[in-house]
């Protein structure tokens, strides 16, 4: 039998687990890990500036991939300067380990020097977390870690090793028991929905009069994008997508509506409010979909399917709850609609005329307002849309778009329609600043034949900039489109709707060259002055194949987005312009 160290055993683990990039920074804690990391052929270690960039490269990748993200960290700091990138993963249910050192078991409790309790700490932002006491944990430990990573309702796992059981003095039998034989007496997510409820939900879908699918990330956590689809197409349903789930549905298949919600477009919110009744995939009705959830969708009855129990019932009262995986499910809710069409409970004849009515209703509420920006422009600036748009053009509609979060978050998902899953990725839930370049880094790795765009702004791109050295060194050429206008574009919108116009802190006053700085770290560095310049230079960019390429686009500072929905009223509550609302 081989015998290993309990550092040996890390890297042999994750080796077994399949791992094959790992993001990280190298500390006293985790000396011993980073030395045995040096025997391994089969991981490719990316060395990030700065752990937070590690814990949103990691979940950029697992993102991307539908893979398990990486992190191996140092004990203190190093520990809790990943904190911001797990919680980041937990509120949009991102599958990561993260491997974090621990000071010595002799020392826990004591203050020692770099000592903080990273489970205490984790405990509200992840699933679960192991501390490894022996070097005999860690084989099992880090495979329950990714069984529960990405099992069920997916999210982020710690794994804390103190430095004894690292020690590389001390071998012991490597015997791990296979992932598939993994299980644990306390975890057993439920995947299968249950069969009364979905019958019930198919005898509801072949009686709605005006129904919609509403679609979440579960969608795509479950790769139920294609049964979503067949669905939605096999019964005329129009279609709306959260944040997290762009690209979930083609965005521009007839049936799509677009992201409906606190910025949705006013068709997808319009459709929702007037629906009788929703069919909630993957989704949790959080408050950016919902506004006020006493007039939230008066008419509608729902149901409601999500793998995780405790996101049922939690925030919006559903009439038909199953509990069990989106993919799965759909699989019994066509059987139990082929049910009903054998034993002719279908009224097809009257399904095509609701639909006919209903499809009339939305294409109304299309016509009467269209997505577009033309009464937000101020004359000789460059408007944030119309930047997208061009982005759009110049990378033919393919790239994995990454975004960071604020207005150009917004402007991204409205006027960059994608048409495959895991081609969007954003911070929706904890709305997190600087995730968008390193997250956009991590999808770059796990897929280097794609284009990868990251739309940030001024505000956002600083907080993380110093990963450009990433790019330097392992070669990773990204497009970054800076959309800056010198402000924190979303609180400055809010400022001027809400606190009078009275600008509080919003206003950069210092920005760097960010031209110079993209040189400075060996990329390409380009700047847009205004819109004659912006084809070109695009153009420019994306012709550009071998080094990271920052776009700095000069915006109009006082461009917001809309649709936007006036806070405490239904979905139908919207603001449309700066001079009209509904």
């Amino acid at each position: 039998m081989e015998m290993l160290s309990g550092a040996q055993m890390v890297i042999r683990t994750l080796e077994d687990l399949g791992v094959d990039k790992l993001f990280g920074y190298p500390g006293g804690g985790v000396l011993h890990i980073y030395d045995a990391l040096l025997e391994s052929s089969k991981i490719k270690h990316i060395l990030v500036r700065h752990e937070q960039g590690a814990s949103h490269m990691a979940d950029g990748y697992a993102r991307a991939t539908g893979k398990v993200g990486c992190v191996l960290v140092t004990s203190g700091p190093g520990a809790t300067n990943v904190i911001t990138g797990i919680a980041t993963a937990y509120a949009d249910s991102i599958p990561m380990v993260i491997l974090t050192g621990q000071v010595a078991t002799t020392l826990i409790g004591s203050d020692a020097f770099q000592e903080v309790d990273m489970l205490g700490i984790s405990r509200p932002i992840v699933k679960h977390s192991f501390l490894c006491k022996k070097a005999t944990d860690i084989p099992e430990y880090i495979r329950k870690a990714f069984y529960i990573a990405s099992t069920g309702r997916p999210g982020p796992v710690v794994v804390d090793i103190p430095k004894d059981a690292q020690n590389p003095q001390l071998k012991f039998p490597y015997n791990p028991v296979p992932l598939s034989e993994i299980s644990m007496r306390s975890y057993n997510p439920t995947t299968v929905g249950h069969r009364g409820q979905v019958k019930r939900a198919a005898r509801m879908v072949v009686e709605a009069k005006r129904p919609i699918l509403y679609i979440g990330g579960g969608v795509i956590a479950s790769e139920a994008s294609a049964k979503v689809y067949d669905l939605a197409h096999r019964f005329n349903i129009p279609v709306v997508t959260t944040l997290m789930a762009i690209g979930a549905f083609p965005g521009s298949d007839e049936l799509s509506l677009g992201m409906l919600g606190m910025h949705g477009t006013y068709a997808a919110n319009m459709a929702m409010h007037n629906s009788d009744l929703i069919i909630a995939l993957g989704a949790r009705f959080d408050d950016r979909v919902t506004n006020n959830i006493s007039k939230f969708c008066p008419e509608a009855r729902i149901i409601h399917v999500d793998i995780d129990p405790s996101s049922i019932s939690k925030c919006v009262e559903v009439d038909v709850p199953i509990v069990g995986n989106v993919n799965t499910v759909l699989d019994q809710l066509n059987e139990a609609l082929k049910e009903l069409e054998a034993n002719n409970n279908i009224d097809e004849q009257r399904m095509k005329s609701d639909s006919e009515g209903w499809w009339k209703q939305i294409n109304g509420f299309k016509q009467a307002h269209p997505l577009e920006y033309a009464s937000d422009i101020t004359p000789g600036l460059l408007h944030p849309a119309k930047v997208v748009e061009e982005v759009y053009k110049a990378s033919k509609g393919d790239a994995i778009v990454v975004t960071d979060v604020g207005q150009h978050q917004m402007f991204a998902a409205l006027y960059y329609p994608l048409e495959k899953p895991r081609r969007f990725l954003s911070s929706g839930g904890l709305g997190t600043m600087g995730y968008g370049f390193p997250a956009a880094i991590g999808a770059k790795i796990a897929n280097p034949d794609s284009e990868v765009v990251c739309f940030t702004g001024d505000g956002s791109f600083q907080m993380n900039l110093q990963e450009l050295a990433v790019c330097l060194q392992y070669n990773v050429p990204v497009k970054v489109i800076i959309i800056n206008n010198r402000s924190l574009g979303m609180v400055k919108q809010w400022q001027m709707m809400f606190y009078n116009g009275r600008q509080s802190e919003s206003y950069m006053d210092a920005v760097p060259d960010f031209v110079k700085l993209a040189e400075s770290y060996g990329q390409v560095g380009l700047r847009v002055n205004n819109e004659s310049e912006l084809s070109d230079v695009l153009a420019k960019a994306f012709s550009i194949h071998d080094k990271t390429v920052v776009v700095d686009i000069i915006a109009d500072p006082d461009s917001r987005v809309y649709p936007m929905q006036i806070g405490g009223g239904s979905m139908a509550d919207m603001f449309l312009s700066k001079t009209e609302r509904t």
